[in-house]
């Protein structure tokens, strides 16, 4: 079984030169060359490990297929269109839970934290996700009678829709578009830091699962992209490894079992003495900001 993603590597290269070459003229600072430099080794990274993570999953599915409520025949049109809607709504709720539970969010930080966002940002991707077992949001896929290989599939063919959306150099595009679709303003609210923005726009490739669920958050200005507390780091192993490391580093504080789970498990920011905030807290305590910097 080889991943679409890997048949696709030459073409998110030329990309991404395009957009180097087009930003440089326009004199936009789009891109920087250490920032870059990271996101394709984390890119380059996550192709390698990702041998023996979607090996793993792929067994995990294939282990769960075995008792499977129905058999889907996926020579039938009908199948992948339930397939395509059941992948995306799987994504949206493994992407929004990323982003509220510490453990699976010290994976997916690595996608945030670039301070740039451009199409070498889509490439900087987590190391451990599948290790860290980020497939159970789509077990239950193979249990009601989704082959493993149809699944593993559609998550590939998410990811390459993706890839485009991590762009600046694409405005809003026409209103029906927007309304259903993840787009390059919708997910670049996604990449922001700004307290506005913290924690919307989960979409993988249809928008209308966050204005269901109340995660839906319009792009009104150009966000600052990053994290709350920046990296600031170029090294991929610290880019990969920062989030898990001050787990640990927090459960030896923790005190108790109750608090190392909280440190675990709970919201990004959460502390046990308060010492830091979620993105709820941060919401409910008035701050002063600096103006908003409008789309040009």
């Amino acid at each position: 079984m080889r991943d679409l993603i890997q048949y696709a590597i030459p073409g998110f290269v030329v990309l991404l030169a395009i957009e180097v070459l087009i930003t440089a003229k326009q004199q936009k600072d789009y891109y920087d060359v250490k920032d870059t430099a990271s996101s394709l080794a984390m890119g380059i990274g996550n192709v390698i490990i990702g041998f023996v993570g979607k090996a793993i999953v792929f067994g995990a599915y294939s282990l769960v297929y075995q008792f499977r409520v129905f058999t889907i025949d996926m020579t039938q049109w009908w199948a992948w269109v339930i397939l395509f809607f059941a992948d995306d709504f799987s994504y949206y709720w493994f992407h929004r839970i990323s982003h509220s539970s510490r453990y699976f969010w010290a994976s997916h930080v690595v996608h945030h934290s670039s301070m740039k966002y451009n199409l070498g940002t889509a490439l900087r991707q987590t190391w451990t996700g599948n290790i860290s077992g980020a497939f159970i949001f789509w077990i239950w896929m193979p249990l009601v009678g989704f082959s493993p290989l149809a699944i593993m599939t559609m998550q590939s063919i998410s990811l390459l829709y993706q890839f485009w959306i991590h762009t600046e150099l694409i405005d809003k595009l026409p209103g029906p578009i927007e309304f259903i679709f993840n787009t390059p303003s919708h997910h670049r609210v996604h990449h922001g830091s700004d307290l506005d923005y913290l924690d919307k726009n989960h979409a993988g490739i249809l928008i209308i699962w966050d204005r269901l669920f109340g995660t839906f958050e319009p792009e009104r200005n150009r966000p600052t992209y990053g994290l709350t507390t920046n990296v600031n780091s170029h090294n991929p192993i610290r880019i990969a490894f920062h989030e898990w490391t001050a787990i640990g580093q927090d459960i030896r504080r923790a005190g108790s079992i109750r608090n190392a789970l909280g440190y675990i498990f709970g919201p990004p920011g959460w502390s046990h003495d308060g010492s830091r905030k979620t993105t709820k807290q941060l919401r409910q305590k008035p701050s002063v900001t600096e103006p908003a910097v409008p789309i040009s």
